[in-house]
């Protein structure tokens, strides 16, 4: 049972998954590149900081909150050997620097490519498993949407660490679907455009999420 996670990445994402992970009883861990501008958040929570590198050692199970830009960087720096073999939550999107264009955002990747399968190239011994890339950080731990579950859409590889990644799933509060192997980040990822799109056209950024409906 995994019970240590380190999450990589020290904006609103990564804080508000340490938060969850920790209040649902695992032993978390936080990382940035410099992790004294995370000492009011630790001094609040009780979640000790640390480098990528030093997090990515300790811990059993790793999530990736960065920028999609600097999502490879991340990885590299958090170091080959310090993620070889671990389940890796990859909570990325591969948003572009432009603009949105009529509320959908640009993304640096082609329709037959994700990031999460670069991402798995470039470190094939980590087990990448995408997950909460399709919903807003404030909606990510256990969301109230009047009894309805909402649908956590997640896809990787390696079945150990898609079972990890549902454990958490599930405990957030959410129903998992799994859409197979990392191809389908190929579809998966986009969703963060769909979702986005009240936000940027509407100023709507808390009040909906995904639900598959099954007969």
């Amino acid at each position: 049972m995994i019970t240590r996670v380190g999450v990589l990445g020290s904006a609103s994402v990564g804080q508000t998954l340490a938060g969850g992970l920790k209040k649902h009883g695992y032993d978390v861990r936080i990382a940035s590149r410099t992790p004294q501008k995370l000492s009011e958040f630790s001094a609040k929570s009780g979640i000790q900081a640390g480098t990528f590198a030093d997090v990515a050692a300790w811990a059993e199970l790793i999530v990736l909150a960065v920028k999609g830009t600097a999502a490879e960087s991340a990885l590299r720096e958090a170091g080959e050997k310090n993620i070889q073999g671990k389940p890796v939550i990859d909570t990325t999107n591969p948003i572009g620097d432009e603009p949105p264009e009529d509320g959908v955002l640009r993304f640096f990747t082609s329709p037959n490519d994700s990031l999460l399968e670069r991402l798995q190239k470039s470190f094939p011994g980590a087990r990448l498993v995408k997950a909460f890339n399709s919903v807003g950080n404030t909606l990510m731990v256990n969301p109230s949407f009047s009894g309805a579950k909402p649908t956590m859409f997640y896809c990787g590889n390696d079945a150990d660490a898609k079972a990890a990644a549902r454990r958490i799933i599930e405990q957030f509060g959410w129903e998992p679907a799994d859409m197979g192997t990392a191809k389908a980040a190929r579809a998966i990822e986009p969703l963060c455009q769909l979702w986005c799109i009240p936000g940027f056209r509407e100023n709507k950024w808390n009040d909906h999420a995904f639900q598959m409906l099954r007969k």
